[in-house]
């Protein structure tokens, strides 16, 4: 497995945005997406067409501070039918403005890391999650290369804390009570509840450690989906009330 870098992110980046658009070409925009309760694809593909050319610009500029993205002309076109070739356009730009600043320049995030490498990262996983929304909706099964999936799992608990708009997550407090997220394909995290908040720590696949509760999926991508609340566990193991409380807290 290859190390993560800026440069792959970006051009992994840029392999899915190519999978979304492909899975949209063709299809009826107005078809329900159950995963984005109220969207259908063409608000699904305008959102994260937009989501990329904000993305974009923000890198593009080295922006210390937010932009407006409802304000933004994003110049979505007006007939689904050119979607497909928008969405691409706006990878090409994203994948200019990313590859065009070192990793370390200062941008603005929600999280604590401000870098252009903070959103190659972060465009990847939300074009993944978004290709599966688009997937679910037209009836296909998603599936995660496994290495997308393990970083991706592992940006997931990255981000996750910093999700204010998301008031109920600081809920996610206990007294030492733990969830173990594991994949058959081998990869495995260990969430432990405390008085302050939670804690993510990579497990090994086949410890012996004991989880209140254990959530399984056959493989890593699986487990992100599920954990992006796509899909639901392949099985649940221990505690399923605690499982429970955490999915209606953890929702991002």
């Amino acid at each position: 497995m290859n190390e993560w870098t800026h440069v792959r992110h970006t051009e992994a980046a840029l392999a899915e945005i190519g999978r979304m658009a492909e899975t949209v070409r063709g299809r009826d925009g107005t078809t329900p997406v159950p995963t984005c309760p109220g969207w259908d694809l063409r608000e699904l593909v305008a959102h994260l067409g937009g989501v990329h050319r904000w993305a974009a610009a923000m890198v593009r500029d080295a922006a210390r501070r937010p932009y407006d993205r409802a304000a933004m002309d994003h110049g979505v076109p007006e007939d689904f039918a050119g979607y497909a070739d928008w969405l691409e356009e706006g990878a090409v730009r994203l994948a200019e403005a990313l590859k065009g600043r070192d990793p370390q320049t200062e941008v603005w995030s929600w999280t604590k890391e401000r870098t252009a490498r903070f959103w190659s990262r972060r465009q990847l996983h939300e074009s993944v999650v978004h290709r599966a929304d688009a997937e679910i909706a037209l009836g296909l099964v998603p599936a995660v290369d496994e290495d997308v999936a393990v970083d991706g799992v592992a940006e997931f608990f990255d981000i996750f804390p910093y999700s204010r708009w998301r008031p109920r997550i600081a809920e996610l407090k206990g007294d030492g009570e733990t969830i173990a997220w594991r994949a058959d394909t081998g990869a495995a995290w260990l969430v432990r509840l405390t008085p302050e908040g939670f804690a993510c720590e990579r497990a090994e696949a086949s410890s012996d450690v004991t989880a209140n509760v254990t959530v399984r999926a056959e493989t890593t991508g699986d487990l992100l989906l599920t954990l992006w609340g796509r899909r639901e566990p392949a099985a649940v193991e221990g505690d399923a009330a605690l499982l429970a409380w955490w999915r209606e807290r953890a929702r991002l």
